[in-house]
């Protein structure tokens, strides 16, 4: 079976008519550069990383530093000489509050600007035990140079919402980390047109507010260019801008704690691959049939569309499997069967020929219909202000190609209408999703029973072209056969509605290594072997995510109650787990990570 889609445009959803733009006031304090810049130099980075790392020594904890959003041993960190860096310097920040009009004239450490208002603004972060650290330390810090913060530690399902806390810019300050990636990506992060608002629907991730144009064209040129090398000055420039407006501060690399059961074999977490539950169907402990996994924050959600937090990652990956992995940062097929790249003739980059009226990419990395005064890259990479004389661009068509075995765990083979109904729902503005870069990028696309053909707008030109679509990374189909509860197909469902279906939101099918049978909320997830698993049966018959509280994770781990704890759980090393490490009661797993912690700044007040 072969189905071709010509996407015109995403669903459009009707926007209410409102008097004013929502965030269209500047933050009162946090509008002046010169407050951001002092915040930063009043941050003792290294202070913070020893209270959250105790057992590292100085170098290792050097190493850590984030300067930018790119760590600085990744190809496309722009280097030292390129980026402002804000040593610890409490002095040079205070001199910036001071020229800024908040001023400390009685020496008491509370700073006030001319109509005697404090220096006074929130903090928001989740109750990750590592956050729970660094709260007071970086509070203390910024008290030191006369700036008030207060710490409000919220659910992580309230922050990582999709219709709260970040999702809709509930903030004035907030910590939290990005999951780095082998590529450092961005687009949706640092943007301009990814700015959420009301207007908008809420999508992109650039919840910042922060809209400098430079950084903006050169963030798309950064992930619209295939080759490595010509991506370098592009990251180099987002950089330059990105360290000068301080709108967003790096603070530390996260280090990769993960701690398991002595006698369990296979569980091999690995530096690239975020997943580390990309191997689970080769878990196995020696006389035993489960597996449990402590988990200390909770999934809101299975629904991996709107509901991307770690939790529900992870518990995903298990149903659905994933495309492929990045163990070591390079690319291994799994669902998917190998990289759709030009080299292995799965992908083409061919010189077309666009004219006045067509619909490609211009410089901004947005679809747009070709007319006088556009600009756009031509097929030889230069900037072309188009006067209505049909150009040449490069468009790429690539191939997807999937295994051939893929069952449903109900025992239904996948088919064309599966990978299908994933496009469809996922390029619905309807559905829930934060981000349609990759659906507005698609020209139109062909399914077939085992995977699918897209050709991409003339300009586009994504590095990770070769790589499956749509995130997070699972395995890219929906069950479009499925009947739900009330008698309907899951294909026949409108997207408005998917977020809230049991069988989308508590109880989804997948093509992966497990099936979820229980959720008892609050108290653990139940996942059984899927006996139609294209890898093979898996070593262990259940998996059990169990939902524990932060205080007694180290005990249910060394009490044999859990087997395993990742990262999200294990942010420090305490005496006692070294000592059981020592002593061969657990298996301890340190690796470099690519999660990054980092302070935002809200630039707009709603």
């Amino acid at each position: 079976v072969v189905k071709t889609e010509v996407v015109e445009k995403v669903v459009e959803v009707e926007k209410q008519p409102t008097e004013e733009q929502s965030f269209s006031t500047p933050h009162p304090i946090l509008s002046d550069v010169r407050v951001r810049q002092a915040m930063a130099y009043c941050t003792n980075k290294d202070e913070i990383i020893q209270a959250v790392y105790p057992f590292l020594s100085p170098e290792e904890r050097s190493e850590l530093v984030m300067d930018t959003f790119i760590p600085k041993n990744h190809w496309a960190y722009a280097g030292d000489e390129n980026v402002t860096i804000y040593p610890f310097d409490p002095e040079k920040g205070k001199a910036l509050l001071d020229e800024a009009g908040w001023t400390d004239e009685d020496g008491d450490n509370v700073r006030l600007n001319a109509e005697g208002e404090p220096l006074m603004l929130e903090l928001l972060l989740t109750e990750a035990p590592h956050r729970k650290i660094l709260a007071p330390v970086w509070q203390q810090q910024m008290k030191a140079c006369g700036i008030r913060i207060t710490v409000n530690h919220v659910p992580s399902t309230w922050l990582y919402g999709d219709t709260t806390g970040l999702a809709r810019r509930e903030f004035e300050l907030t910590d939290y980390a990005w999951v780095g990636q082998s590529d450092p990506s961005g687009r949706t992060l640092y943007a301009c047109d990814q700015i959420p608002t009301a207007e908008n629907n809420w999508e992109g991730q650039n919840v910042m507010g922060w809209c400098n144009p430079v950084a903006s064209q050169a963030i798309v040129k950064a992930t619209n260019t295939l080759n490595q090398e010509d991506r370098k000055e592009p990251y180099k420039i987002v950089q330059q801008e990105f360290t000068k407006d301080m709108v967003s501060l790096p603070i530390y690399n996260h280090l990769e704690i993960f701690a398991s059961n002595p006698n369990l074999k296979g569980f091999n977490p690995q530096p690239g691959e975020e997943y580390y539950t990309y191997n689970v169907a080769e878990w196995e402990i020696p006389g035993k049939d489960t597996i449990v996994i402590g988990f200390t924050q909770e999934p809101a959600s299975m629904f991996a569309l709107v509901e991307q937090g770690v939790s529900a990652i992870i518990a995903n990956s298990l149903i659905h499997g994933l495309a492929f992995s990045t163990v070591n940062y390079d690319f291994q097929g799994i669902a998917q069967k190998v990289p759709s790249t030009l080299e292995s003739g799965l992908a083409q980059n061919l010189d077309v020929e666009v004219k006045e009226g067509d619909l490609v990419y211009d410089v901004d990395g947005n679809p747009t219909e070709l007319k006088p005064g556009v600009e756009v890259y031509n097929a030889a990479g230069e900037v072309v202000n188009f006067d209505g004389t049909p150009l040449m661009m490069k468009q790429l068509t690539v191939n997807y190609q999937f295994r051939d075995d893929m069952v449903w765990s109900d025992g239904t083979p996948v088919s064309a209408a599966d990978f299908d109904l994933r496009f469809k729902i996922d390029c619905d503005e309807n559905s829930g999703a934060t981000s349609f870069n990759t659906c507005r990028s698609i020209q139109s696309y062909e399914v077939n029973d085992a995977g699918y053909t897209v050709t991409y707008l003339p300009g586009v030109q994504d590095p990770l072209y070769f790589r499956a679509l749509m995130d997070p990374r699972l395995s890219n189909v929906y069950p479009a056969h499925r009947v739900l509860s009330d008698g309907r197909k899951l294909a026949d469902v409108p997207a408005e509605e998917w977020a809230t279906l049991p069988e989308i939101a508590e109880f989804p099918i997948g093509v992966g290594p497990y099936v979820l049978k229980e959720w008892v909320k609050g108290e653990k997830m139940v996942f059984e072997a899927n006996p139609y698993y294209y890898g093979g049966s898996p070593k262990t018959k259940t998996i059990v995510i169990s939902i524990i509280t932060p205080d007694n994770a180290e005990a249910q781990l060394l009490g044999g109650q859990v087997d395993v704890l990742d990262s999200t759980t294990l942010n420090t090393i305490s005496d006692t787990m070294r000592k059981a490490a020592d002593e061969g009661k657990i298996n301890l797993y340190t690796l470099p990570g690519g999660t990054w912690e980092h302070i935002d700044m809200n630039l707009y007040l709603p």
